[in-house]
Protein backbone atom coordinates (compact mmCIF):
# COMPACT_ATOMS: atom_id res chain seq x y z
CA UNK A 1 0.00 0.00 0.00
CA UNK A 2 1.28 3.31 -1.30
CA UNK A 3 2.01 6.29 1.57
CA UNK A 4 -0.91 8.42 -0.24
CA UNK A 5 -3.43 5.74 -0.16
CA UNK A 6 -2.97 4.89 3.11
CA UNK A 7 -2.81 8.93 4.34
CA UNK A 8 -5.77 9.14 2.70
CA UNK A 9 -7.05 6.12 4.39
CA UNK A 10 -6.36 7.64 8.00
CA UNK A 11 -7.72 11.10 7.26
CA UNK A 12 -11.00 9.19 6.58
CA UNK A 13 -10.53 7.29 9.67
CA UNK A 14 -9.75 10.95 11.47
CA UNK A 15 -12.55 12.57 9.93
CA UNK A 16 -15.36 10.06 10.59
CA UNK A 17 -14.46 9.78 14.41
CA UNK A 18 -14.40 13.43 14.48
CA UNK A 19 -18.13 13.16 13.20
CA UNK A 20 -18.40 10.13 15.52
CA UNK A 21 -17.09 10.75 19.22
CA UNK A 22 -19.77 8.34 20.75
CA UNK A 23 -18.17 5.50 18.68
CA UNK A 24 -14.91 6.15 19.99
CA UNK A 25 -13.37 5.15 23.04
CA UNK A 26 -9.97 4.31 25.25
CA UNK A 27 -9.17 2.74 28.35
CA UNK A 28 -5.62 3.06 30.26
CA UNK A 29 -2.99 0.43 31.96
CA UNK A 30 -0.81 2.79 32.94
CA UNK A 31 2.08 2.30 31.02
CA UNK A 32 -0.41 1.71 27.90
CA UNK A 33 -3.32 3.31 26.65
CA UNK A 34 -5.41 1.23 24.09
CA UNK A 35 -7.60 3.40 21.79
CA UNK A 36 -10.67 1.89 19.68
CA UNK A 37 -13.02 2.88 17.16
CA UNK A 38 -15.96 1.48 15.03
CA UNK A 39 -17.74 2.78 12.03
CA UNK A 40 -19.98 0.82 9.34
CA UNK A 41 -17.68 0.80 6.27
CA UNK A 42 -20.09 2.55 3.99
CA UNK A 43 -18.58 5.73 5.84
CA UNK A 44 -15.22 5.37 3.55
CA UNK A 45 -15.29 6.95 -0.13
CA UNK A 46 -15.59 3.84 -2.69
CA UNK A 47 -11.61 4.89 -3.77
CA UNK A 48 -10.35 4.81 0.00
CA UNK A 49 -12.17 1.25 0.36
CA UNK A 50 -10.37 0.08 -2.75
CA UNK A 51 -7.20 1.70 -2.21
CA UNK A 52 -6.88 -0.48 1.07
CA UNK A 53 -8.43 -3.48 0.24
CA UNK A 54 -11.44 -3.20 2.20
CA UNK A 55 -14.97 -4.28 1.94
CA UNK A 56 -17.40 -1.20 2.05
CA UNK A 57 -21.00 -2.65 1.97
CA UNK A 58 -24.54 -2.36 4.54
CA UNK A 59 -23.83 -5.06 7.60
CA UNK A 60 -19.87 -4.50 6.80
CA UNK A 61 -17.86 -2.52 9.99
CA UNK A 62 -14.68 -1.16 10.10
CA UNK A 63 -12.85 -1.56 13.70
CA UNK A 64 -9.81 0.66 14.29
CA UNK A 65 -7.44 -0.10 17.42
CA UNK A 66 -4.07 1.98 18.64
CA UNK A 67 -1.72 0.98 21.13
CA UNK A 68 -0.21 4.43 22.67
CA UNK A 69 2.93 4.56 25.37
CA UNK A 70 4.41 7.88 27.04
CA UNK A 71 7.46 8.67 24.75
CA UNK A 72 9.45 9.89 28.21
CA UNK A 73 8.40 13.87 27.37
CA UNK A 74 5.01 13.37 27.74
CA UNK A 75 3.75 12.55 24.67
CA UNK A 76 1.78 9.67 23.54
CA UNK A 77 3.23 7.46 20.72
CA UNK A 78 1.77 4.72 18.93
CA UNK A 79 3.32 1.12 19.62
CA UNK A 80 3.88 -1.81 17.25
CA UNK A 81 2.22 -4.76 18.86
CA UNK A 82 -0.42 -8.15 18.17
CA UNK A 83 -4.61 -7.15 18.42
CA UNK A 84 -6.34 -10.28 18.06
CA UNK A 85 -10.31 -10.52 19.43
CA UNK A 86 -13.66 -11.41 18.41
CA UNK A 87 -17.18 -9.55 18.51
CA UNK A 88 -20.06 -11.28 19.55
CA UNK A 89 -23.79 -10.66 18.60
CA UNK A 90 -26.79 -10.84 21.13
CA UNK A 91 -26.89 -14.33 21.30
CA UNK A 92 -23.11 -14.68 21.84
CA UNK A 93 -22.31 -16.10 18.95
CA UNK A 94 -18.43 -15.24 18.14
CA UNK A 95 -16.82 -13.94 14.66
CA UNK A 96 -13.05 -14.02 14.89
CA UNK A 97 -11.43 -10.47 14.55
CA UNK A 98 -8.79 -10.48 11.51
CA UNK A 99 -6.75 -7.44 12.30
CA UNK A 100 -4.07 -6.30 10.05
CA UNK A 101 -1.14 -4.05 11.13
CA UNK A 102 -0.78 -0.27 9.20
CA UNK A 103 2.03 1.53 9.78
CA UNK A 104 2.48 5.42 8.56
CA UNK A 105 6.26 6.58 9.72
CA UNK A 106 5.89 5.67 13.23
CA UNK A 107 2.14 5.94 13.39
CA UNK A 108 0.91 2.07 13.96
CA UNK A 109 -2.89 0.93 13.44
CA UNK A 110 -4.84 -2.42 13.80
CA UNK A 111 -8.01 -2.43 11.84
CA UNK A 112 -10.09 -5.26 11.25
CA UNK A 113 -13.50 -5.70 9.44
CA UNK A 114 -16.82 -7.72 10.76
CA UNK A 115 -20.41 -8.35 9.65
CA UNK A 116 -23.14 -7.02 11.79
CA UNK A 117 -27.79 -7.01 11.58
CA UNK A 118 -28.54 -3.14 11.76
CA UNK A 119 -29.33 -2.23 15.12
CA UNK A 120 -27.61 -5.26 17.06
CA UNK A 121 -25.72 -4.62 19.92
CA UNK A 122 -22.57 -6.03 19.41
CA UNK A 123 -20.06 -6.67 22.21
CA UNK A 124 -15.71 -6.86 21.50
CA UNK A 125 -13.30 -8.52 23.29
CA UNK A 126 -9.70 -7.73 21.81
CA UNK A 127 -6.69 -8.06 23.55
CA UNK A 128 -4.15 -6.35 22.55
CA UNK A 129 0.28 -7.31 23.57
CA UNK A 130 2.16 -4.12 23.08
CA UNK A 131 5.82 -5.50 21.21
CA UNK A 132 8.55 -6.05 24.42
CA UNK A 133 6.07 -6.37 27.31
CA UNK A 134 4.20 -9.32 29.03
CA UNK A 135 1.30 -7.37 29.57
CA UNK A 136 -1.89 -8.35 27.74
CA UNK A 137 -4.08 -5.47 27.87
CA UNK A 138 -7.61 -6.70 27.50
CA UNK A 139 -10.38 -4.33 26.31
CA UNK A 140 -14.60 -4.88 25.92
CA UNK A 141 -16.60 -2.74 24.42
CA UNK A 142 -20.21 -2.94 23.19
CA UNK A 143 -21.42 -0.78 19.56
CA UNK A 144 -24.36 -0.77 17.55
CA UNK A 145 -24.28 0.38 14.25
CA UNK A 146 -26.95 0.85 12.12
CA UNK A 147 -27.04 0.57 8.13
CA UNK A 148 -27.44 3.73 6.38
Amino acid sequence: MNLVRFRSLITALTLILISCASQAGSKDFGDYTVQWSVLPSTFLTPEIAKENNLSRSKGIGVVNIVILSSDGEGEQVTVSGQVEGKVLNNIQQPSFLAFRRIQEGESIYFIAQYQYPSAELMTFQITARPTGSQEELAIRFTHTLFND
